[in-house]
């Protein structure tokens, strides 16, 4: 049941964004203080467990009434998993990074990109060349890569448009690289001499003489990473992706939002902000629940105004048909509306002439590879092409909550009860027929135990995990274990026809038949995404694995769509071959190929000698790798 407190914070009208609209020269974080004391993070003694009581018609319909839902109708589950998520709120109010009035809202969905990182980057750099007055951009890693070139060409063509406008635009840039000087301000602004230098490679002031830029750079000593990714422009359109900003093998994932979610997603900009601005953005006093900040450009119509999207199949035709140049670093090819950059990205992966449909994927696919390989799938039939770019048709708007964490850095586990790990937990208690996840890493203690009792109960598990994935570090003391050691530790849990609804796959790219060891950084999958029932999504920047259960800064919705949720099923199994070449034994969680082998640098069984072997000659060769551990 959500508590008077809870109930109260969610009821109350001032939140972080309308008392900095009333003085935008505050800093966030005092204006934080200021309405909810000062927060402490949630303990392990606050953690109820995994188990609870099934919520009452009562507790439902109070929880109904902390979120501002629009038209828009939350079903039985959602109400079920939202009344779970702030009860965590008790706690700490501000333990979902946003002011609670604001943490249940809605909005549409009209696009989700499930590629390459690259292809995510391209969109982020046409939202930023069409913005007219502001753009948060938030990330975790950065250093210099196609993406980090992508977004500097972008913010050089956004001050050449303003410019010609006779405008400003203010643009905030955060990212996480830890250093000494992060123990005594977490928040480090970032001077104009070492954003625009070798290490971060960002534009230079005279560059960008019509913006007005900030950069920091923050973490949390020791663990509290900022790993939330995401970016909104003219508070009328926010992304929440997977990705960092460089260069590597991953197939991410990233979802476009519009309507008043977008004022809960500038909310969490604000508070992770944190320091007073040089220049406060221009949008304080323009939620986008009131339409945003005024329109001055021809453009295309936003939430729900926008034109029915196209279906997959017709993409792909357009695609083949249009040919148009690829949009590159120093060699850019803007589109004036998402219309366009659909087509264009889709024309990316049509064959080129004397190319099949299989090269010209696996071609995309090595695009920002350090180490490109050849494909070894079958050829691609008709009306399974990879399709990067996503379009959903969205006219009615659809009940959407942030469900996130904020960022912890003391070096023990404490830190559970948050809202990001009660809706996962939630979604699997009472999830009645399926639970789909993708991930990177699964191997959070909680997690552990909140999906043996979900197959226990009959529940179907399917998960998607990289075979390998940053093994050196999960191997570590206190992180939960490999990917491999998790999957083994969860069947031996099992008897025999419980193991029969547990599906654990580990990613097989597009182009490929099997699955590639993280080792070779030749194939990896960087999702974050959980679906319920077929109809309950949640999707961000949270790992399913120990740092981003206890430490790390995470940002994610929660959506309410059997049509969304459907969606974007469909694009995760179209853009890779994990289902079909992916599947661990039932028997021990490894995978091995039709002759029984297992894959090159698995560490097998963990329970053997030999896997820890394996595992202890991986950690050393990671230890040799530029960049060590």
């Amino acid at each position: 049941m959500v508590s008077d407190r809870v109930f109260k914070l969610c009821q109350e009208t001032p939140t972080v964004s309308s008392e900095f609209a009333k003085n935008p020269s505050d800093a966030p974080t005092e204006i934080a203080k200021r309405l909810y004391g000062s927060t402490k993070p949630a303990s392990k003694h606050d953690f109820p467990g995994v188990d609870r009581p099934s919520a009452s018609v009562a507790d439902l319909e109070r929880a109904l009434q902390c979120g501002k839902w629009g038209s828009s109708q939350p079903s039985e589950f959602f109400l079920r998993v939202w009344n779970d998520v702030l009860s965590s709120l008790d706690a700490d109010a501000l333990g979902g990074m946003v002011s609670p009035p604001l943490m249940g809202s809605y909005g549409t969905m009209p696009l989700t990109v499930i590629a390459p990182l690259a292809d995510i980057v391209r969109h982020m750099s046409n939202l930023i060349v069409r913005a007219e007055k502001e753009v948060f951009l938030i990330t975790c890693s950065w250093s210099p890569s196609v993406a980090v070139h992508l977004v500097s060409d972008a913010l050089k063509e956004l001050s050449r448009r303003a410019g010609q406008r006779g405008e400003r635009v203010v643009v905030k840039v955060m990212y996480d690289k830890a250093g000494a000087a992060q123990f005594i301000n977490n928040r480090q602004p970032v001077k104009p001499e070492v954003y625009s230098g070798e290490k971060i490679q960002l534009p230079k002031p005279e560059e960008i003489p019509h913006i007005d830029f900030e950069v920091i750079n923050f973490h949390k000593p020791l663990l509290g990473t900022l790993h939330a990714k995401f970016m909104v422009v003219d508070r009328k359109i926010a992304i929440i992706e997977s990705n960092n900003m460089e260069d590597n093998d991953n197939v991410e994932m990233m979802t476009h939002f519009e309507g008043p979610i977008v004022d809960s997603i500038y909310d969490t900009a604000l508070i992770t902000w944190g320091n007073a601005f040089k220049t406060p953005p221009p949008s304080a006093n323009a939620p986008s629940i009131e339409g945003g900040l005024p329109t001055n450009q021809a453009s295309e119509g936003l939430f729900t105004d926008r034109e029915p999207a196209r279906e997959q199949h017709q993409v792909v035709l357009d695609g083949q048909a249009a040919q148009l140049p690829e949009h590159m670093p120093g060699d850019p090819h803007y589109d004036s509306d998402m219309a366009g950059e659909i087509t264009r990205m889709q024309s990316c992966y049509s064959p080129k002439p004397n190319e099949s449909r299989l090269q010209a994927t696996n071609r995309q696919l090595n695009l920002a590879c350090t180490k490109p390989i050849g494909p070894t799938a079958p050829e691609i039939p008709d009306g399974d092409e990879f399709t990067p770019y996503i379009p959903i048709s969205t006219p009615t708007p659809f009940p959407i909550a942030l469900v996130s964490r904020p960022p912890y850095g003391e070096p023990n586990n404490g830190n559970v009860f948050v809202p990001q790990n009660e809706a996962w937990l939630s979604c699997i208690r009472n999830a009645r027929s399926s639970i789909f996840i993708q991930t990177p890493d699964l191997n959070a203690t909680q997690l552990h135990l909140a999906l043996i009792a979900g197959l226990k109960r009959g529940i179907e598990i399917t998960y998607y995990v990289c075979l390998g994935y940053n093994d050196a570090g999960e191997i570590m003391p206190g992180q939960g274990g490999t990917n491999e050691m998790f999957a083994g530790k969860l069947v031996d849990s099992l008897s025999e026809p419980e193991r029969k609804l547990l599906h654990i796959c580990y990613y097989v790219g597009k182009d490929q038949d099997h699955p590639i060891h993280h080792n070779f950084k030749a194939r990896s999958c960087h999702v974050k995404l959980l679906i319920a029932d077929g109809h309950i999504g949640i999707q961000g920047s949270g790992n399913q694995d120990t740092q981003s259960w206890y430490h790390s800064q995470e940002i994610n919705v929660m959506i309410d769509s059997e049509e969304m949720c459907r969606k974007w099923r469909e694009g995760i199994e179209r853009n890779q071959n994990t289902a079909t070449y992916g599947k661990a034994g039932i028997a021990d969680g490894v995978w091995r190929d039709q002759n029984g082998k297992e894959a090159e640098g698995s560490m097998g069984k963990p329970s053997t000698a030999m896997g820890w072997v394996k595992g202890t000659m991986g950690m050393v060769k990671k230890a040799q790798e530029k960049g060590g551990f």
